[in-house]
């Protein structure tokens, strides 16, 4: 029997970014299975601490996906037109780079990456996006 590997989302509720995301990560990060932790707009709470409640909720299931699972990389994801976060794309991307401080100061071992989706429902990775936003500077 072969190993399956297993990654984690925490993701916005949303259903039209849940198959993108998945799509995404079993393509770019070779994943079989996708764990996925939502609420309605994460970022804003991980980022901004404005609920700790919620944050040990996303906590307690990082790290059932991380212990239970052997998830190895956890993507955090804000996208285009949330309803449970309505600021601008660079205001997610900050909120999600500030998501990524807080997940890695609860010293999970594991890789943390940000992910953003598009008003075509497109997966873009933020270092990525954050590099050409410099070139183009």
């Amino acid at each position: 029997m072969s190993h399956k590997t297993f990654v984690t989302a925490v993701n916005c509720m949303d259903g039209r970014v849940q198959e993108p995301v998945i799509v995404w990560l079993k393509t770019h990060c070779s994943a079989d299975y996708i764990d996925v932790i939502t609420e309605p707009g994460p970022i804003k709470y991980l980022a901004e601490h404005t609920s700790s409640a919620i944050n040990q909720s996303i906590k307690n299931r990082l790290n059932t996906s991380i212990t239970k699972h052997g998830s190895q990389l956890i993507a955090v994801v804000g996208h285009f037109d949330c309803a449970g976060n309505p600021v601008d794309k660079n205001t997610q991307l900050t909120q999600i780079n500030n998501s990524i401080k807080t997940i890695k100061s609860w010293g999970y071992d594991a890789t943390i990456i940000g992910l953003w989706i598009d008003e075509t429902w497109t997966v873009h990775e933020i270092k990525k996006e954050e590099e050409k936003i410099l070139q183009k500077q």
